[in-house]
């Protein structure tokens, strides 16, 4: 079997961290509200305060979110870079696949 690349276990981690509907939420709170802390992260999801940390943890470690200290608390934001990271291993691996399974149209 051939050894699975770098860039599919980038993929196949950022994909697990965006697969959750409660982490699909926070996203896209974090997208309209700027720097919000993670007690106003609780109010876009009905979940315990350790559920959304547990989340957050996630998406941190997917590189998809930064965290920011302001005193004693910590502060999120989307990070971008990653997020266009992403976009491009998805289309670089998702595109080929798609030519393969549409059927081409001939002329």
């Amino acid at each position: 079997m051939k050894e699975v690349s770098p860039e599919d276990l980038q993929l196949a981690k950022a994909m697990r961290a965006l697969s959750h509907p409660a982490r699909l939420a926070i996203l896209r709170y974090l997208s309209d509200i700027r720097t919000p802390c993670c007690g106003d992260v609780m109010s876009c999801v009905d979940l315990a305060q350790s559920t959304v940390s547990q989340h957050l943890k996630v998406l941190l470690e997917a590189g998809l979110i930064e965290r920011k200290g302001q005193g004693t608390k910590n502060c999120y934001s989307i990070c971008a870079e990653r997020f266009g990271a992403v976009q491009s291993l998805f289309d670089r691996t998702v595109a080929p696949l798609t030519a393969k399974l549409v059927p081409q149209k001939s002329e």
